[in-house]
């Protein structure tokens, strides 16, 4: 059932409370501090109760319960069924209902229901005392706190603003939150769509690079040197097998309906750094490539080093190549240092760009702020620029986060 679901365990705690509330304001009744009520004093279980009810449905639909707490304090106080001096508790069921208005509407709602309790409350508070209390009988024993009218209705008003503040807090701390919570997602969203930017720049970077200088030499050979010109063919075939094969991967990671049975897709890391190597070679840069693993890097940092050198040596391939290049990657427990050296193009001009190549820029550059970031998310060390000689330098230092490695 709807009702029954709806209840639930705030449901139980709210009935607790309005049985509590009827018993507080049935002893009013029964025992009030100024004239007794000319109804029965059975009549006061019944009352109490009917005025109590609000409190403990105050969830399922609280603007309706709100009208109905606030019409059945008003009748009972009007027709001088509640107790005189206390009519101010003959509300406070009223005030739970209004308390879960705020916390649950909009402000203008709430308001409104809080200025309309509020007249309501102070008219029935009059009424009561201009027409009813003249015609009841006087206390056996007069009280030291008298039936007053503006001290019930201040309290009645009191209590309400009260009731409606604390409501309107939990809006907006509810409110406040949800936003946060909807701005941490969006960040998440960025940073992992940033993140797959940097991982299809680097792929198609590096293999672009690497198929253009081949399509060049074998568009230059074809007539001369056939077999030549084939094996381009060869190193362009593969290479674009290989970078599609990347993309699928990459791309793979914005999907949300993937197929789990399918497991998890392998990353690239430092064991395959030799063959990144070898595709730098087929491009014609001499790579001299020297890994030192002390200890075995996160999978996140491996993928990191393994960026970091492929977009050096798409660097040289590009803005260098054909040249002689040393890539050293040492590791141990506490950090992963790289250095990627080159001697800069074996026929162009030193230090500088190769003639007719883009040039390579010592502070910019998409690969270099790449691979400046992802130094960065580590909080390590990067550098590069060109060498007094002639070639250009990269190095980058990644710490460890936790300062161990597995």
């Amino acid at each position: 059932m709807e009702w029954a679901r709806r209840i639930g365990r705030k449901g139980v705690a709210d009935a607790a409370v309005a049985v509590a509330l009827a018993l507080v304001i049935a002893y009013a009744i029964v025992d009030p501090p100024g004239p007794s009520s000319p109804w029965p004093a059975w009549s006061a279980w019944p009352v109490a109760a009917v005025v109590s009810l609000p409190a403990a449905v105050r969830r399922l639909r609280p603007r309706a319960v709100l009208v109905l707490a606030c019409a059945t304090a008003v009748l009972a106080t009007v027709t001088g069924a509640v107790a005189a001096g206390m009519i101010w508790l003959t509300f406070v069921p009223a005030v739970l209902v209004l308390y879960q208005v705020a916390a649950t509407v909009t402000v203008a709602w709430s308001v409104t229901g809080l200025v309309t309790c509020a007249f309501a409350a102070a008219a029935a508070v009059l009424i009561f005392y201009d027409q009813v209390l003249p015609g009841l009988p006087s206390p056996v024993s007069p009280s030291e706190l008298p039936p007053y009218w503006p001290v019930e209705i201040g309290a009645v008003c009191v209590f309400l603003v009260a009731g409606w503040a604390m409501g309107t807090v939990v809006r907006w701390k509810r409110d406040t939150t949800a936003r946060l919570v909807r701005h941490l997602s969006e960040a998440a969203v960025a940073d992992e769509r940033r993140r797959i930017a940097r991982e299809l720049h680097d792929v198609i970077g590096h293999s672009m690079s690497l198929i253009a200088v081949k399509a060049t030499v074998a568009n230059h050979v074809a007539d001369a040197r056939p077999q030549e010109a084939r094996a381009a063919l060869a190193v362009i075939e593969r290479t674009s097998r290989d970078t599609l094969a990347e993309i699928h991967r990459v791309l793979g990671l914005l999907r949300s309906d993937g197929d789990l049975a399918e497991g998890p897709v392998p990353v690239p890391g430092i064991a395959d750094l030799p063959e990144l190597a070898a595709h730098a070679r087929a491009a014609g840069v001499e790579v001299d490539l020297t890994v030192r693993e002390e200890a075995r890097l996160p999978p996140a940092l491996a993928v990191s080093v393994y960026r970091i050198v492929q977009q050096a040596l798409t660097n040289v391939i590009t803005h260098a190549g054909p040249t002689r290049c040393s890539v050293t990657v040492d590791i141990d427990e506490r950090a992963a240092a790289i250095e990627i050296v080159d001697d800069g193009p074996i026929h162009g001009p030193a230090p500088g760009p190769a003639h007719g190549r883009p040039p390579r820029a010592e502070g910019g550059g998409h690969g270099l702020i790449g691979m400046r970031e992802r130094v960065k998310l580590y909080g390590g060390s990067f550098s590069a620029g060109f060498r007094p000689d002639r070639g250009f330098r990269v190095t980058a230092h990644l710490p460890c986060e936790n300062g161990t490695m597995t």
